[in-house]
């Protein structure tokens, strides 16, 4: 809980700490420290303890820091965009279940060419095993083929520093994949623009007009909403057409193809 009195999820909080983590000055503080940061950064209501075990649980404590780690991380950096599948923003995003102190999660992948929601997935926790299987079913779904060769040839997935992408289970789920997987560095929402814009959008539209009393109910609100940004509502840089309009339109040709560069 913050010093509002609102409900922050662990998994909220355990993306705060990965952050400090991998930061080149706070992540040497250790957990006490970063303690008093949650309070002072977030207006967190938290004690030394709870963030012991959040650490623990994330293997990220300052004696354990030692640990080589097997998939290094790659940081994002300018990329030009010509077209779909070339570039996918990841994130997680978390709603309350209304007089509870229960959390829905929705993950999302958003193609950076065209807008389109090309994976979803939302549930009671969220966690990498489901994180990996929604990206799995977008890579069926969108028909992804992968070439040999350099990093540039692949489908590029731009996340977080958050405890699911910095997995083991997620490093091995893109490295099988053939996929380039790039982290933002901290406190740079900017290079994630797109996701975050939807996010926005998802809390205006959706979260903000329903009041979700269980589970069944914020599933169908969310699955709804997803259906309808994809397919109806206009958006302003795509000429206000729909992400999957413009998408039909620039491969008819009917739509000049744009470069995006971020």
């Amino acid at each position: 809980m913050n010093t509002k009195g609102d409900k922050v999820p662990d998994q909220q909080i355990e993306e705060y700490l990965m952050e400090y983590h991998f930061d080149s000055q706070i992540g040497a503080l250790g957990y006490k420290k970063w303690t008093s940061l949650l309070r002072e950064h977030y207006d967190l209501i938290i004690n030394k303890k709870k963030v012991f075990r959040l650490c623990d649980e994330l293997d990220i404590l300052k004696e354990r820091r030692t640990k080589q780690l097997k998939h290094p991380r790659h940081l994002a950096r300018n990329r030009i965009v010509t077209g779909p599948n070339q570039l996918w923003q990841v994130d997680i995003k978390y709603g309350s279940i209304v007089g509870t102190h229960h959390f829905v999660f929705v993950c999302c992948a958003i193609d950076v060419y065209d807008r389109r929601i090309v994976g979803m997935y939302r549930g009671s926790t969220c966690r990498s095993k489901h994180i990996t299987t929604m990206i799995t079913k977008a890579l069926i779904r969108q028909k992804v083929h992968f070439k040999d060769g350099e990093f540039e040839d692949k489908l590029i997935i731009r996340t977080d520093n958050g405890p699911q992408f910095v997995s083991e289970l997620f490093g091995e789920f893109c490295l099988h994949q053939k996929i380039h997987h790039e982290r933002i560095p901290k406190k740079t929402p900017n290079m994630n623009a797109y996701i975050e814009s939807f996010h926005s959008s998802l809390q205006r539209e959706c979260f903000d007009r329903h009041a979700f009393t269980f589970y069944d109910e914020a599933y169908y609100h969310i699955d709804e909403y997803i259906n309808f940004y994809n397919i109806i509502r206009p958006h302003g840089s795509l000429k206000n057409y729909s992400p999957y309009k413009y998408n039909q339109l620039t491969l008819a040709g009917t739509v000049t193809v744009q470069e995006i560069s971020l």
